[in-house]
């Protein structure tokens, strides 16, 4: 049962005060918003940009805690002070049980046009939230509640917390075992180290060096005295995800030449005997770390030492060489009914220009990959979940492929990171076939021919998933920054 239905069956004014409708947002009544009857539809913020929610490598961006959805996003792009082009962080709460939104709270004071500034949000054991913003290899602003499970009604309601490091991209964070916090981030440029550290106080400290996992060039970033055609460009894309019990920390990842220099020569695919540059990134690799001693080993059980360069996640870590299809993003991971780590990951096709998702599972110490759908673009971020009775559920993003235009200012780089439809597709056979089961697109008047992406779930204070929620962001103009967020709530 949903987290809404719960509510709706035990608070019966909720049916007179909801009406089981979406409340009405930018002026269109609710009773004309045409919907699967399954689920309301939240529309939230204004004014977002490129990746106003962001992808899978920057979680979570939303929490469910005292009967309070809690979001973070970039927007504001639409305010006289942010010049059309540049946003800022927000954070706004839902209450599912009178369908009410709270106003948003703009955390920062100046503008600023970097979409990888994108917040994320998290509850400490005392239940004060937590807001990350600004991270791309800078320290970001870290903000704590001033009271517990309250954002007050403006930036009175926060204080600045901790650093975490001098450096950050792309942070995601998890409680782990011990009651200890664990936040995983790229170290510094492309092609620095993927690293985590840990706090054992409620991140009112950290560990005073991030612990590294990989550094697929060893650290060649540092020499830039080299040309590029001399230099070592190896780089990657990360997810990461802690094991139930919160010792271990599943880590996936996809390897690329980061080509600085635009070299044709480095960026030849022979799969599509072609010089141009998708800035695909190829193959997964995938080991864990043991949080306890922080040993990191393969699939096999057997130790890797760290940081692991791009030789030894050839040697030891490879559990799926795709053959030259490239992908955007990193893959979605679940933990699998036998333990194990499974991918929903987005790949190229015949031709650079087609794109597939994929669902890769081991089965008797066999990697095997079953095709799910088409996909519209390589940069869709989706998500996967396992229920208990052994379903697999993969929340796509759907529809024609686009392409960008060589002219980005003709083509609009709304639209270069993907972007479709969002439609739920469901296995009964452990990932051997699928099927569509629901389509989860925002389908009033107001968003026709939108383009939607990043879904991600809601999380508790504990990070673990709330059932029936979920969060992505859709635009209507590739040009403007013009984006919404959108909460998708199962009745």
């Amino acid at each position: 049962m949903s987290y809404l239905a719960i509510i709706k069956a035990v608070c019966p004014v909720f049916l007179g005060l909801v009406g089981l409708c979406t409340p009405a947002v930018g002026g269109v009544s609710s009773s004309l918003i045409k919907q699967d009857p399954g689920i309301e539809v939240v529309p939230f913020g204004e004014g977002g940009q490129l990746k106003m929610i962001y992808d899978r490598r920057q979680r979570p961006q939303a929490i469910y805690m005292n009967g309070q959805v809690y979001m973070v996003y970039n927007g504001g792009a639409n305010l006289p002070d942010s010049n059309g082009k540049k946003t800022f962080p927000f954070v706004i709460s839902y209450d599912p049980a009178t369908g009410q939104l709270s106003e948003p709270i703009r955390l920062g004071v100046e503008p600023d046009g970097d979409q990888h500034y994108c917040p994320i949000i998290w509850s400490d054991k005392n239940h004060f939230l937590h807001i990350l913003y600004g991270c791309h290899k800078t320290p970001g602003t870290h903000l704590v509640s001033r009271e517990k499970g309250q954002i007050g009604s403006g930036m009175n309601g926060w204080s600045e917390s901790s650093m975490i490091n001098g450096s950050m991209s792309y942070p995601s964070i998890f409680h782990i075992s011990g009651d200890r916090q664990l936040m995983y981030f790229r170290t510094g440029e492309h092609r620095s180290s993927w690293s985590y550290m840990i706090s054992h106080d409620d991140g009112q400290t950290w560990i005073a060096a991030p612990r590294p996992v990989t550094d697929l060039n060893r650290g060649d970033e540092k020499n830039s005295g080299k040309n590029h055609n001399e230099m070592d460009e190896m780089s990657s894309y990360q997810t990461v995800l802690p094991s139930p019990d919160g010792k271990y920390l599943h880590v996936v990842f996809c390897s690329y030449d980061d080509n600085k220099g635009n070299l044709p020569e480095k960026m030849y695919n022979p799969r599509y005997q072609t010089s141009d540059n998708f800035s695909f990134k190829y193959n997964l690799y995938y080991v864990k770390v043991d949080l306890q001693t922080h040993e990191v080993v393969n699939f096999a059980g057997e130790p890797v030492r760290t940081p692991i360069d791009y030789q030894a996640a050839l040697q030891k870590c490879l559990v799926w060489d795709t053959g030259w299809r490239g992908a955007g993003v990193p893959p979605d991971i679940i933990i699998d009914r036998n333990g194990n780590p499974a991918f929903l990951h987005v790949l190229s096709g015949n031709t650079p220009y087609e794109y597939n998702y994929w669902y890769v599972r081991n089965e008797g110490g066999e990697w095997k990959q079953s095709r799910i759908a088409p996909s519209s673009d390589d940069w869709n971020s989706c998500y996967l979940r396992l229920e208990q009775d052994g379903t697999l559920y993969a929340c796509l993003v759907m529809g024609e492929p686009f392409f960008m235009g060589t002219d980005a200012e003709s083509s609009g780089d709304m639209d270069s990171r993907g972007g479709g439809d969002i439609e739920e597709w469901i296995s009964r056979d452990e990932g051997t076939t699928w099927e569509k089961h629901r389509d989860l697109t925002p389908r009033s008047a107001e968003f026709a021919g939108w383009k939607f992406n990043n879904v991600q779930p809601v999380k508790d204070r504990n990070m673990n998933v709330i059932p029936g929620m979920y969060l992505f962001y859709g635009w209507p103009d590739p040009k403007e920054r013009s984006a919404r967020a959108f909460l998708i709530v199962e009745k």
